[in-house]
């Protein structure tokens, strides 16, 4: 999936309708990324590897108002991932 594809599904989770913040949201996607990789996982252009980065890149962005932990939800979805990715599945 190209960027500009998971920025606007990314711009929808978040209930972004403009274009303002366009630049800092690709760059969440970026910086989303390079996160999954230093965990070990080779992302692959699938819907769930999208889905990951679309998760993790909302979580950037929510984080700069909350400051917590991460989702549960994100750290199950990273780490089911990466099981995934060692038994070669």
């Amino acid at each position: 999936m190209a960027d500009e594809a998971v920025l606007g599904i990314l711009k929808i989770n978040l209930q972004i309708s403009t274009d303002k913040l366009d630049e800092y949201l690709s760059s969440l996607v970026s910086a989303a990324r390079e996160y999954i990789k230093t965990e070990g996982i080779v992302l692959l252009d699938t819907p769930g590897d999208n889905n990951l980065v679309i998760m993790y890149a909302a979580y950037l962005y929510r984080r700069r108002r909350e400051d917590g932990p991460m989702p549960r939800s994100l750290r199950w979805a990273l780490n089911n991932r990466l099981f995934s990715q060692k038994a070669g599945g």
